[in-house]
């Protein structure tokens, strides 16, 4: 089975509010993080990845599935996040985390 096997990964989990009244809402998990190796040949290394919602989550063994079939294998210590739907796009275009914290601060959420 080829596998991408990322580094400075975090597991992000995304959350949707559907209305003004509602709570988040899960909506799931994916991987971002950085190509270490890619067997699959769909990546270089050093480009990020975000993955399709996670199926599979095998921290003690650092192995995940996702819903596409992709298998990752997580290399080093990771952490996890947490962002809102509507920023998801900013996380598919390779935006961290943490950037698109400081980008909907130092906007007051007028980025989008």
């Amino acid at each position: 089975m080829a596998t991408t096997t990322v580094y400075d990964w975090i597991i992000v989990s995304v959350y949707d509010r559907y209305d003004k009244n509602d709570d988040n809402t899960f909506v799931g998990k994916v991987l971002y993080g950085f190509v270490l190796d890619d067997q699959t040949y769909r990546f270089a290394p050093n480009d990020y990845v975000t993955s399709s919602r996670i199926e599979k989550c095998d921290l003690k063994r650092g192995i995940i599935e996702t819903h596409s079939g992709s298998v990752y294998v997580l290399h080093g210590t990771g952490t996890d996040a947490a962002i809102d739907f509507r920023d998801f796009e900013l996380l598919r275009m390779g935006y961290s985390p943490i950037q698109i914290a400081q980008l909907n601060t130092a906007s007051n959420g007028m980025i989008h």
